[in-house]
């Protein structure tokens, strides 16, 4: 034992011999940044890393369209929410009673537009071929007619797709089809409605997350900037909000003019439609139409001119004015913006154009214009 113990401690008094370093070879010379085929590799590189990231952006874009509403709506709802906490409520009770009652607007949609829609629906269908016979009465129509067959082709269409009474399901490609359309609706729905409802929840909580990121001298500032880009973005959706009232309005007096059954679901469908850029008076238009048609070809003639005289005025005078007096932006850039901005992204693009721009107007007067002149 006491060997063993001598033996070891002989060892450990041993010097221990150096460890070389691994030789990993001579450092070659710096890269010359100037070489073009350092710019070429750094081009190629940058151009692959972009596809990449296009591609799985385009993979998400579902994804990352419903987060760009929810945060637009979150915004949008959050004026509100404040106006409810000055009255000594808190943020989580105020949150609660916008939210209800967004969903007994619902509600109050589904019971009072669905059954005349159906209704109307089956009208039209059933109406449908004395309808077109009407058309063939109108000499431009049936010169069109005899140029172009386009009657006829209607005709024929009508013809096959309502043989066997499944007009539906002939539209939406089957049972299944219906079926996905319907889930995948909902299904998009809630999401939204529940990415909605978290954000406005911490919505005071990520503002001041993001400020903490910014130097404690500019703090101050910014969060004022923040809180202003907030509100104008609230102002917004209050403005799209009287608007699509405006259009409610408007169609419920011309259906109640023109005889129309359930005027007051025809303008509460206009006003949800009114809602969506660029093509809710599209849809607002066919459907007034299409329930103008189910009484006569005249009737759906002067309702398709009278909803597209109003939408012409309120795009060019009323929509510029109200976004002038609520986001200080002038008309010409609230048209500008929505063309650009629908053109680059589509729906959500001309849904958030309009705030971006009186976004950067706001820190254009408040930063960049001062900065230069002070420079």
């Amino acid at each position: 034992m006491a060997i063993t113990q001598r033996i070891k401690k002989a060892a450990a008094r041993a010097p221990k011999s150096p460890k070389t370093p691994d030789d990993y070879g001579i450092l070659g010379k710096p890269i010359n940044r100037s070489h073009p085929y350092y710019f070429g590799f750094t081009a190629t590189l940058g151009a692959l890393t972009a596809i990449v990231l296009m591609r799985a952006l385009a993979s998400a874009s579902q994804i990352f369209v419903l987060i760009l509403i929810a945060l637009f709506l979150a915004t949008g709802l959050n004026p509100a929410v404040e106006a409810l906490r000055k009255r000594n409520m808190s943020r989580s009770t105020a949150v609660t009673v916008i939210f209800s009652s967004v969903i007994l607007f619902v509600i109050f949609f589904a019971l009072v537009v669905v059954p005349p829609v159906i209704s109307q629906g089956t009208n039209l269908i059933e109406d449908a071929p004395q309808l077109l016979r009407d058309l063939m009465k109108n000499e431009t129509i049936n010169q069109l007619n005899t140029q172009f067959g386009l009657i006829d082709t209607l005709q024929e269409k009508l013809k096959t797709i309502t043989s066997d009474g499944t007009l539906l399901i002939s539209t939406f490609g089957g049972v299944i089809g219906v079926g996905k359309s319907v889930l995948s609706g909902f299904f998009t729905a809630l999401t939204i409605l529940v990415l909605t409802l978290y954000f406005i929840t911490s919505l005071p909580q990520a503002v001041d997350l993001g400020l903490s990121l910014v130097p404690a001298s500019r703090r101050d500032r910014v969060g004022l900037l923040t809180n202003a880009v907030i509100a104008r973005v609230g102002a917004f959706v209050g403005s799209q909000i009287l608007i699509a009232a405006m259009a409610a309005v408007f169609v419920l007096v011309l259906a109640t003019i023109l005889g129309l059954p359930s005027p007051i679901a025809i303008g509460m469908i206009v006003l949800v439609a009114a809602l969506i850029p660029l093509i809710g008076h599209f849809i607002g238009a066919g459907i007034v139409t299409l329930i103008a048609l189910t009484q006569s070809v005249a009737i759906g003639a002067i309702a398709f001119v009278a909803y597209v005289v109003y939408v012409q005025i309120e795009n060019y005078v009323v929509t510029p004015r109200i976004m002038k007096r609520t986001l200080s932006v002038p008309g010409a850039v609230t048209i500008v913006a929505a063309l650009i901005g629908s053109s680059l992204l589509g729906l959500v693009g001309g849904l958030l154009a309009v705030p971006v721009a009186a976004s950067i107007i706001l820190i254009l007067d408040e930063v960049v214009i001062p900065r230069a002149n002070n420079s």
